[in-house]
C-alpha cells in the first residue's frame, strides 16, 4: 500500500491531503481499484493531538470542505487532528455518475457496481488509511446522520481501530427491516407539515395553488425535465433541518408571474426547486438511499418509502389508487390537507430526476437485492470502546425511538436524548455537543486505563 499526500497551509491551519488505491471489490467478484480522498486539518500546537475521523452524512455526501474554518470544525481542531473523510464515490474519491455507472454494461453489471459503495466497504477503506496514517493504533470517530451508521458497523465490524466514537442524529435500528424506519418517518414528516402550516397561515393555499398548476401547465425544471405535483412535494426533504419550515415558506412566497395573460411560474422559483430536486451533484443519494437500511432484517428493502406510503392515506398523491381524490383540483376543493414527504426515495424519481435515469434499472435491482448483514450485535453487546451521541426526540430522518433501542444493544453506549434540535444539531450548536460526547468518552476511557 502506497499513500501521496499533498501538504499547505491556511492561516493557522497545516492541510494534508491524502489519496491511497483501495480494492473496488474486497470479495474480488470486481476487478480494479478506486482513489480515495481524506483531508487531515492540524492546528498549530495540536500536531501530536489524537486522529479523529468525520464521516459525513447522506449517502453519497462528501465530506465537508469549510472555508473558512467555524463552528463545531473549529471545536474539533482545538482537540484533534481531525480527517475530513471523503467517503467512496463521493467527493474526490473516485465520485461517480451515470456516466461512469453505465459504463459497467448492463443494468446488472451496474448494479454490481453500486453495490460496492456501501458502509461496510467505506470502513473498509478508513481501515486502510488507519493502517497507512498510524499503523495499528485506533483512532476517534464522529459520524453525523448516516456518518453514525457507518460508525455504528465500525463499531461492530471493525473495533479494534476505534479509541471512541461519537454520533450526532445516526443511530440507526441493527435488526429491523427498512419497513418499520419509514413507517416512523412518514408519521414524523407528517407531524412537521402540521407544524409548518400552523406556524405559516398563508402557505398551505399557495402550495395547493402551485400543485394544481402544475397537474395542468407544463413547467420545466432547470434540468429539463416537467415539475410534477409529485415531485413538488418531495421538497419536503428540508423539513427535517431546524430551518425547513421557513425555508418554504419564503420559496412560495411569490412563485407565480402572468406573461401575455399567461399564469406561469416565475424563473426564481423554477430555479430554487430545480436546485432542490435535482440529484446531480448527489446521485448515491437517490440509487443508494434505502440501501443503507439493508443488512439488518432479511431481505431486501424493494422500496420501502414508496410502500410504506400506502399505509399513511393522507400522504397518497391524487390521482392513485391510495387517494380518494382523482386530481389536485379535487383534492384542494374538498379541504383535503397538503402533504410534503421527507427523506423518501421513489421508484418513479430514478426516471423522473434526468441524473438518475441512465441508472433506473440497476436501482431498481439494487432495492431488490438482500444484502450481508451489517451489524453484528453480538460483538455490539460486548463493546468496550467507549461510545456516545445524541439523539433528537423531533428528528424527522432518524427516529428516536429506533435510536433508544440500539444504543440499548451497545454495551456502555451513552445516549443524550433532547428535544431541542432537529437533524442539524451538530450545524446548529456543534461545539456544545461536541463537549458533552468528548468528556464523556474521555472519562471512560480514563476509567478503562
Amino acid at each position: 500500500m502506497t499513500i501521496e499526500t499533498e501538504r499547505y497551509r491556511i492561516g493557522r491551519d497545516t492541510f494534508s491531503d491524502h489519496r491511497i488505491e483501495v480494492p473496488l471489490d474486497r470479495s474480488g467478484k470486481l476487478a480494479g481499484n478506486i482513489s480515495v480522498f481524506a483531508r487531515e486539518v492540524v492546528r498549530d500546537g495540536q500536531e501530536k493531538a489524537p486522529r479523529l475521523v468525520f464521516f459525513q452524512g447522506g449517502p453519497g455526501s462528501p465530506a465537508p470542505r469549510p472555508a473558512p474554518v467555524g463552528g463545531w470544525v473549529d471545536w474539533l481542531l482545538n482537540h484533534y487532528r481531525v480527517i475530513l473523510f471523503d467517503q467512496r464515490g463521493t467527493g474526490a474519491s473516485s465520485p461517480i455518475d451515470s456516466a461512469i455507472v453505465t459504463a459497467q454494461g448492463d443494468s446488472a453489471a451496474q448494479a454490481d457496481y453500486l453495490a460496492c459503495f456501501r458502509a461496510d466497504a467505506i470502513i473498509d477503506d478508513a481501515e486502510q488509511l488507519r493502517q497507512e496514517l498510524q499503523g495499528d493504533k485506533p483512532w476517534h470517530v464522529l459520524g453525523q446522520s448516516f456518518g453514525g451508521f457507518i460508525n455504528t458497523a465500525y463499531l461492530s465490524r471493525a473495533p479494534y481501530g476505534l479509541a471512541s466514537v461519537m454520533i450526532t442524529a445516526g443511530l440507526p435500528s441493527v435488526s429491523k427491516h427498512a419497513d418499520e424506519t419509514y413507517r416512523l418517518t412518514w408519521a414524523s414528516t407528517k407531524a412537521r407539515n402540521e407544524e409548518m402550516f400552523r406556524s405559516f397561515p398563508g402557505l398551505h393555499d399557495r402550495v395547493w395553488d402551485v400543485a394544481v398548476h402544475l397537474e395542468n401547465s407544463d413547467e420545466r425544471l432547470v434540468t429539463g425535465e416537467r415539475l410534477t405535483p409529485a415531485r413538488l412535494r418531495m421538497l419536503g426533504l428540508v423539513l427535517g433541518y431546524s430551518y425547513g419550515p421557513q425555508t418554504l415558506r419564503f420559496l412560495f412566497e411569490d412563485p407565480f408571474t402572468v406573461i401575455k395573460g399567461e399564469k406561469k411560474l416565475n424563473s426564481r422559483f423554477l430555479l430554487q426547486v430545480s436546485d432542490r430536486l435535482s440529484f446531480a451533484q448527489n446521485p448515491i443519494y437517490g440509487v443508494l438511499h434505502e440501501s443503507i437500511y439493508s443488512g439488518t432484517a432479511g431481505g431486501p428493502t424493494s422500496w420501502s418509502a414508496h410502500r410504506m406510503r400506502n399505509e399513511f392515506p393522507d400522504h397518497a398523491l391524487p390521482g392513485t389508487e391510495q387517494s380518494p381524490h382523482e386530481t389536485e383540483k379535487a383534492a384542494q376543493q374538498a379541504g383535503a390537507q397538503f402533504f410534503f414527504s421527507g427523506e423518501h426515495v421513489f421508484p418513479w424519481q430514478m426516471s423522473d430526476d434526468p441524473s438518475l435515469a441512465p441508472m433506473a434499472e440497476a436501482a431498481n435491482l439494487v432495492a431488490e437485492r438482500s444484502f450481508p448483514r451489517l451489524y453484528n450485535t453480538e460483538v455490539l453487546n460486548e463493546n468496550t470502546v467507549p461510545a456516545s451521541g445524541w439523539v433528537f426526540w423531533d428528528d424527522m430522518f432518524v427516529p428516536a425511538s429506533l435510536s433508544l433501542e440500539t444504543a440499548a444493544q451497545i454495551r456502555g453506549f451513552k445516549p443524550f436524548l433532547t428535544n431541542d434540535y432537529h437533524h442539524d444539531g451538530l450545524r446548529a450548536d456543534g461545539p456544545k455537543l461536541l463537549e458533552r460526547m468528548h468528556s464523556w468518552n474521555m472519562q471512560q476511557r480514563s476509567g478503562h486505563a
